[in-house]
């Protein structure tokens, strides 16, 4: 993975301000205001107070689900691709299509208003694209890699420890990109029933009261957490396998 500098990110600011002002100037609506008007209630929003509070609170939630998902959907992951056999990935494909969005009512009927029916909702739809991912990344380890080190008399837990597990990391690192970017998007929708704090909630009453600026304000707020997920991925992924990152 090739680093990127300062002056990528700048240019891909610059294409994108101007790609925001032309279509505001286009539009020619309060709906989509200009860029500096965003920008401006983005400052005011998020430079303390509530804007801060509705931040932290997604970021708890979209956290604590990508935990969740990870320490559940890897092992999973990792024993389908290696010996789940045909029921365990078949349930996997019939479980993974169904839309977990539709039993929000549902789960707010049983797990309440509070942070707990948020963060299972979004577990529940990002726990299979680790699980999936997963177990294609270790379905895909060499056969050859495997018969050297059993050659050299090495266990099942030498390789899983020293071949299946480094082999895999590159496709946990794609699962965890994956999913964070789902996640903040499964958020707004999460967040737009029956709470209090949240971005999802901060664009959704914004939107309500025609408040455009604000509206846009929680969205870049919303993109600025994905974009800081990212950014942590790709150097954790440098810095845990740097193997991968050579070989692009």
């Amino acid at each position: 993975m090739a680093r990127r500098h300062w002056y990528h990110y700048a240019i891909a600011l610059a294409i994108m301000a101007a790609g925001w002002e032309a279509l505001a100037l286009s539009l020619h609506t309060p709906a989509f205001p200009r860029l500096a008007e965003a920008t401006r209630a983005f400052v005011e929003a998020f430079s303390g107070g509530p804007g801060l509070q509705h931040f932290y609170t997604s970021l708890y939630r979209v956290t604590l689900s990508t935990v969740i998902s990870l320490v559940v959907g890897i092992p999973w992951g990792l024993y389908l691709g290696r010996s789940g056999g045909p029921i365990g990935n078949v349930l996997v494909y019939l479980l993974h299509p169904i839309p977990k969005v539709v039993f929000l009512p549902v789960i707010i009927v049983v797990m309440g208003i509070g942070d707990t029916s948020k963060i299972f909702l979004i577990t529940l739809v990002i726990l299979f694209q680790v699980v999936v991912t997963v177990r294609d990344a270790a379905a895909g380890v060499g056969q050859g890699l495997i018969r050297s080190v059993k050659s050299l008399g090495g266990s099942e837990w030498h390789i899983f420890r020293h071949v299946i597990l480094p082999a895999s990391l590159p496709g946990i690192f794609t699962a965890l990109r994956l999913v964070t970017g789902t996640a903040v998007a499964v958020l707004f929708f999460a967040e737009t029933y029956a709470t209090k704090y949240g971005l999802g909630s901060l664009v959704w009453d914004a939107w309500s009261m025609r408040q455009y600026g604000l509206m846009f304000a929680g969205v870049m707020a919303m993109a600025l957490m994905g974009f800081g997920f990212y950014v942590l991925l790709d150097w954790a992924e440098r810095v845990i396998c740097p193997w991968a990152d050579s070989q692009r």
